[in-house]
């Protein structure tokens, strides 16, 4: 079935919608999932915040989590249980579908995206890098944001982001902070950075930073992993446990506040210039009559992402050097073989016409996609691997 459906549709997926529930903070309630449906797993889960795209690894939510949950599935047919997993496809088809440099590098998909949708900012947290994620058998987590307008009629309580720390903070400010993680409010934005959010821009946040994204939904390539460290234990009044803050430290190690200390890139935390190296506005790659395509996730060595406007009435053939999987958030037409259109409101399990992968011969071939509209544009977002040479330098490097 997975050969079938990839040489039916010529080298192209579709995928079905993956919404994934968090026990912590409040749903911003903008990713177009029915109102009755935020509590489709039931209260014990907490509420659906999350909706995650080309996905190959399952979300770390505790001990009620489904083995699948947060991996992507590809549909088939018209049926919700006509479907299989994206994994089980990569791992069927291999270089066919992701390309010979990612599948000989590394076997496998190696990143995702989301939409993280939180009415208030997160806590102030990180995610380690590889060498610190090792140590309990995992892989460090870079990531990337962009905010789309699309998805964001409204801002919810604080949209801001922290990043990192004042230039002047100290190693032992941070320590005194996460000693007192049991004995009352540590404040720890207090020493950070807030950074107002535009709307229709981005950041890359690399493993090892702190930060307390703010409350837009919010676009996120990423690394394949689901690991953090919660550096802030009260956030808009909610209360987190000490054992996030340890969650991803060995055994031997969860007591030690300096273990907790060392998963931090200290110099990038303290980067006076940190907007100068992190905060990326996009950069327009075509522009024509048919379409516009921006970059909006760009130099760095783990992922990229593009936005991609096809003008009312209009076709295109879009070719790209990668794989790649994309969600369309505005209008409605043909993509490949596929009918294909926004999501106004999804039911939780319900099959949509709005994501797809693209397997690398497919997205270097081109895809062809057709506006139907005679008034409102098709807007996507497309996000690749680290093996796309056209991203902005210096994107195109490996690690």
């Amino acid at each position: 079935m997975i050969r079938e459906t990839f040489e039916k549709n010529q080298g192209i997926f579709r995928m079905i919608p993956v919404f994934v529930p968090r026990t912590f903070s409040r749903p911003g309630k903008r990713l177009r999932l029915h109102p009755d449906d935020y509590f489709a797993l039931g209260t014990a889960r907490g509420a659906i915040k999350e909706r995650w795209f080309s996905s190959v690894v399952a979300a770390c939510n505790g001990e009620l989590t489904a083995a699948d949950e947060g991996m992507s599935y590809v549909s088939y047919g018209s049926d919700p249980d006509q479907r299989f997993l994206f994994k089980d496809a990569v791992e069927e088809l291999g270089a066919q579908l992701i390309g010979e440099e990612l599948y000989s590098k590394y076997g496998t998909w190696p990143m995702y995206s989301k939409f993280f949708d939180y009415v208030d900012p997160l806590f102030h947290h990180l995610h380690p890098d590889n060498q610190a994620a090792a140590k309990v058998g995992r892989l460090g987590k870079p990531e990337a944001y962009y905010f789309p307008l699309q998805y964001n009629n409204y801002g919810g309580s604080f949209p801001h982001t922290y990043f990192g720390f004042d230039p002047d903070t100290t190693k032992e400010d941070v320590k005194k902070r996460l000693e007192m993680f049991e004995s009352g409010d540590n404040r720890i934005t207090e020493i950070s950075r807030a950074h107002r959010i535009e709307l229709g821009t981005g950041w890359y946040t690399p493993a090892g930073v702190v930060h307390a994204p703010g409350s837009y939904l919010t676009y996120e390539p990423q690394w394949n992993s689901d690991v953090n460290a919660v550096f802030e234990n009260v956030t808009s009044g909610e209360i987190n446990s000490r054992a996030s803050l340890v969650e991803n430290c060995p055994d031997c190690e969860k007591d030690n506040v300096d273990s907790v200390m060392s998963m931090l890139e200290w110099e990038k935390n303290v980067d006076p210039h940190y907007r100068k190296h992190y905060f990326r506005p996009p950069i327009i790659d075509v522009e024509n009559e048919q379409y516009t395509e921006k970059w909006i996730t760009y130099a760095t060595p783990f992922f990229s992402a593009k936005e991609l406007i096809i003008n009312p009435g209009q076709t295109a053939k879009i070719t790209d050097k990668a794989a790649y999987g994309c969600i369309i958030m505005q209008g409605h037409g043909r993509f490949g073989s596929y009918n294909a259109e926004a999501a106004c409101m999804l039911r939780y399990g319900q099959l949509s016409s709005d994501e797809y992968f693209v397997s690398e011969a497919a997205a270097r071939n081109g895809v062809v996609i057709t506006n139907q509209s005679e008034f409102e544009p098709i807007v996507m977002l497309k996000h690749f691997g680290p093996n796309n040479p056209d991203a902005p330098f210096p994107g195109h490097l490996r690690t």
